[in-house]
């Protein structure tokens, strides 16, 4: 059973009070369902309602569960035309709650976890979504890093050649027995690693349905969510990691993807039109080595589920049902090598 880590929430209230402004305590604290990565409670205050979002306690790998970073990508697009919760507060101080974590405002909206939007009831609605996930994810792919003072946000250059080195790394760490289909796939991915085009824009790392929060009277995005896995990398990581979720099957961890759901019978576009309004909206006549980009998806969520797993191996993952994700590892894997075997 994961360790159950307690708040104490008088201390907290204290330390809030004094940092925020127009904080007011007493404070309750109700743990957000779902996520497998930095635990988020919904604050509520005599002053209103705020969000919490912490590292998970316990030994974490180097460079994982940074909110510190995701504080200070979220500061610095407020304003911009990418909709994100306003921040508050980053506490370093892990005598407060055990862990570092930050502040920021409750937005009132919903969360989609269905990929077919069946909660939806018409086509016109579900294809303004797709459109208004797709204008975010382009308006994320133009600001410019060093007008909103990320210019150091991370390395710009190589991104494939360095998240590949990377995520093998954090996937072999994490490696609690041999999977042949992803070793097939890393080797894969080494040999046929693209030349780099010098794309470099802001990144979101987990740019997906079931993390941006719609309005509730409109088809609008009021939140993109979850920035842990942010950086200056490669738009086209975004984008395909987005359509290999849509790639994906009902069942598999929290989002239900669309294959074999006929499209156009929900007004849903298909993958070529997704991906031909997203090279419009960004200037481009169209994306090469789609597959690389694909595959790659494929592999970098893998290796984030055997991360999970390995975490609720330790007893220190966030969600109970995190044990459960390791399943996921060897299919995404065999879904990857699918893309690969189908672009031959």
């Amino acid at each position: 059973m994961p360790h159950t880590f307690p708040i104490d929430n008088e201390k907290l209230s204290a330390y809030l009070q004094h940092h925020v402004e127009g904080f007011q305590g007493p404070i309750t604290l109700e743990k957000f369902s779902g996520g497998q990565s930095n635990p988020t409670y919904k604050v509520t205050a005599q002053s209103g309602v705020y969000v919490l979002r912490r590292q998970p306690p316990g030994k974490l790998l180097k460079s994982a569960h940074a909110v510190d970073r995701e504080y200070r990508v979220l500061h610095a697009l407020n304003g911009t035309d990418v909709p994100v919760a306003k921040v508050y507060h980053l506490c370093e101080d892990l005598s407060i709650i055990g862990s570092m974590f930050y502040v920021m405002e409750y937005c009132d909206g919903t969360v989609y976890w269905s990929a077919s939007l069946a909660e939806i009831d018409t086509n016109e609605r579900r294809g303004a979504m797709y459109s208004e996930m797709n204008r975010v994810l382009a308006a994320l792919h133009s600001i410019n890093v060093d007008d909103i003072g990320l210019t150091d946000y991370g390395k710009a250059g190589n991104y494939f050649e360095r998240q590949l080195g990377r995520w093998t790394s954090q996937y072999r760490l994490t490696e609690l027995q041999n999977i042949p289909a992803m070793d097939v796939l890393i080797k894969w991915l080494e040999d046929n690693l693209p030349v780099d085009d010098g794309r470099v824009c802001l990144v979101h790392g987990d740019f997906r349905l079931d993390n941006m929060m719609f309005a509730k009277d409109k088809p609008s995005v009021i939140a993109l969510l979850d920035w842990e896995l942010s950086t200056l990398g490669h738009p086209f990581a975004d984008l395909a990691y987005q359509c290999m979720q849509l790639r994906m099957p009902a069942g598999m961890g929290t989002i239900d993807g669309l294959k074999d759901i006929d499209r156009a019978s929900l007004g849903i576009p298909s993958e070529e039109d997704y991906v031909a309004q997203y090279c419009q909206r960004m200037g481009i006549d169209r994306i090469d080595n789609w597959p690389f980009y694909l595959a790659f998806s494929f592999f970098r969520l893998g290796a984030i589920a055997q991360g999970v797993a390995k975490r609720a191996a330790e007893g220190n993952a966030s969600n109970e049902n995190a044990n459960k994700v390791g399943a996921f590892v060897a299919p995404l894997a065999q879904m990857a090598l699918q893309v690969i075997n189908n672009a031959k």
